[in-house]
């Protein structure tokens, strides 16, 4: 039979179950876009902007069970979008991205857009193909499903020229997509030794990355069982429900909440799962781990890397820890606490540090306040979407997340303007759940006007913008040692002027007094389809313990010189003004 390269793409693009593609048609994939306006599966979204898309499709793979794709123009559509590509990447996050490119069969050279794809994505794709015959299409992106998904989750890259995408070419059939995904089998004596050293514990703890988002429930057994705490690294946050009584936030090293540090301080063997130890999570590698490191990843790279392991257990999560507490139950642990003593300790100190945020704040929001109001507002089900900056950080700290993918957030490539488009893709694919985005002034407006699109769909997102007039978190750093606010100052701009501009309700929070009666607004105004900007005043004078952690954890890596020069600069800077 003959058929077109976009009948089939599209075809194909269908039977891996994709439902949105996001992008912006061009002279290279107008073809593309003609045949997913046949489609009666996928729906294509038109952005503003490519960046936008690959941020979208992230979301989408984030917050559902489908692959985040992007259908984008090569070269200058290729540009934009790689931050969200990049961001993929090294969050380990399954998209797909399906450019265009310039025609092979005319024997032209200098086109337009024709650039060499492959060379500019080495680095922050898992593959790229290049597809030169019809016949190719379908496997093609079968074959990309597949890797996009395996290991280490992350992005590939399909370029199909326009000649292949207008023309009809033979094909012998329309083959369904049947999954080919590798099964794994955990190493039995690698289970057998990381069991026997757990419970042979006093002080287990335990620590989950986004590897085990999935995972919640067994991790949950295996916590009860050996009365472990359980920290998170920043991706990972909605991998352990927070209202569980060994919960204890995200890190245990001077980055992580009292909480954190006083369940982990004993800690003489670590289950860590799905985490990669990076900068982020550790607080720039601030937290110590013990020598009894069981390390259970998809990934065998992370093994060894920022921390030795006594056991490395390669696998999928879930199977792992399922085998793992069979192990375990035919056991008894050795654990030095009981689960009230544990309990108590973490309900303690995180009373303690909660109450330190509690203020009655008659100028600006105070983030306590903010938080403790949001959470009640919100069902356990919402979902809650960062973007890169202080506000982060804060969220984090104070704002519980109970559920699986409950918290997404750009992490370890940690791409400013995530926010806006993450928080349109999540409420895409989850049309019924609420969607609240949480951005800084300065990342709000990478990707502000693509609130229109949101306008557009009719999606009653609500956007939370902490607006200090600043780059909060790197003018924090700037300040505490430095004295100085250096290229962090931002120019003054009209959040209304920009809801009026994409059909977004506007709300202003300025105070502590007015939380609970604007949060109530916007959802009433969310409720209607429409997306509510709620530009908040907010309070940072108060820091979190991640930014107090990791200035004394670098601090602490100074030589003694060093340390003595940069200390006396910032008394010295800090007294002279």
């Amino acid at each position: 039979m003959k058929k077109t390269g976009a009948f089939l793409t599209v075809y194909a693009l269908e039977q891996i179950g994709v439902k949105y593609t996001f992008g912006i048609p061009g002279v290279h994939n107008t073809e593309i876009y003609d045949a997913l306006n046949s489609s009666e599966k996928i729906t294509p979204i038109l952005v503003t902007h490519e960046s936008c898309a690959s941020f979208m499709a992230d979301a989408v793979s984030r917050t559902s069970d489908s692959l985040g794709t992007c259908v984008i123009v090569p070269a200058a559509g290729l540009t934009h979008a790689m931050s969200g590509i990049g961001e993929a990447f090294l969050d380990g996050i399954p998209t797909l991205i399906i450019s265009g490119g310039t025609r092979r069969d005319t024997g032209k050279f200098f086109q337009l857009h024709q650039i060499d794809q492959r060379k500019i994505l080495e680095g922050i794709i898992k593959k790229y193909f290049l597809v030169e015959k019809h016949e190719d299409i379908i496997p093609t992106i079968y074959k990309s499903y597949t890797i996009a998904r395996e290991g280490t989750p992350g992005p590939v890259f399909i370029e199909i020229p326009a000649e292949i995408q207008m023309f009809s070419g033979d094909i012998e059939s329309l083959p369904e997509f049947i999954s080919d995904e590798k099964i794994q089998f955990p190493d039995q004596e690698s289970i057998r030794k990381a069991a026997e050293i757990l419970l042979k514990s006093r002080y287990p703890g335990i620590y989950t990355g986004w590897g085990a988002v999935d995972a919640m429930e067994i991790v949950k057994k295996i916590a009860d069982f050996l009365t472990a705490p359980v920290s998170t690294t920043f991706q990972g946050l909605s991998s352990f429900p927070a209202n569980h009584p060994f919960h204890t936030g995200v890190g245990f090293g001077p980055s992580g909440i009292p909480a954190a540090q006083e369940a982990f301080k004993n800690c003489d063997a670590l289950l860590a799962v799905g985490a990669r130890f990076s900068e982020l999570a550790t607080g720039s590698y601030g937290m110590k781990v013990p020598a009894n490191l069981i390390h259970v990843d998809i990934n065998p790279d992370v093994f060894n890397r920022n921390y030795p392991c006594a056991v490395s257990i390669e696998g999928d999560s879930i199977q792992v820890l399922e085998m793992l507490y069979q192990s375990l139950v035919d056991g008894k642990p050795q654990t030095a606490r009981t689960r009230q003593e544990l309990a108590d300790l973490i309900k303690k100190e995180k009373e303690i540090n909660y109450k330190e945020w509690i203020r009655n704040n008659d100028e600006k929001v105070s983030p306590g306040n903010f938080f403790t109001e949001l959470r009640k507002a919100l069902p356990d089900n919402a979902i809650i979407v960062c973007d890169d900056g202080a506000h982060t950080f804060l969220t984090a700290e104070l704002f519980p997340v109970n559920r699986p993918r409950g918290f997404i957030s750009p992490t370890d490539f940690n791409c400013m303007g995530y926010c806006v488009p993450a928080a349109i893709a999540a409420r895409v694919s989850n049309p019924d759940l609420p969607v609240i985005g949480i951005a800084g002034d300065g990342s709000f407006m990478m990707t502000a006007l693509e609130l229109v699109t949101a306008a557009t769909l009719e999606l009653g997102i609500i956007i939370f913008i902490f607006n200090d007039g600043e780059l909060g978190q790197i003018s924090q750093f700037q300040k505490i040692p430095l004295n100085r606010k250096t290229c962090t100052k931002l120019g003054k701009i009209d959040f209304e002027g920009i809801a009026i501009a994409t059909g977004a309700q506007y709300l202003q929070m300025k105070n502590d007094a007015e939380i609970n009666s604007v949060i109530k607004q916007a959802f009433s105004f969310a409720e209607s389809n429409t997306p509510v900007i709620v530009d908040v005043n907010i309070d940072y004078s108060k820091k979190t313990y991640m930014t107090k952690g990791v200035v004394k954890t670098n601090l602490s890596r100074f030589t003694l010189s060093e340390k003595l020069r940069f200390i006396s600069r910032s008394i010295k800077r800090h007294i002279a003004g």
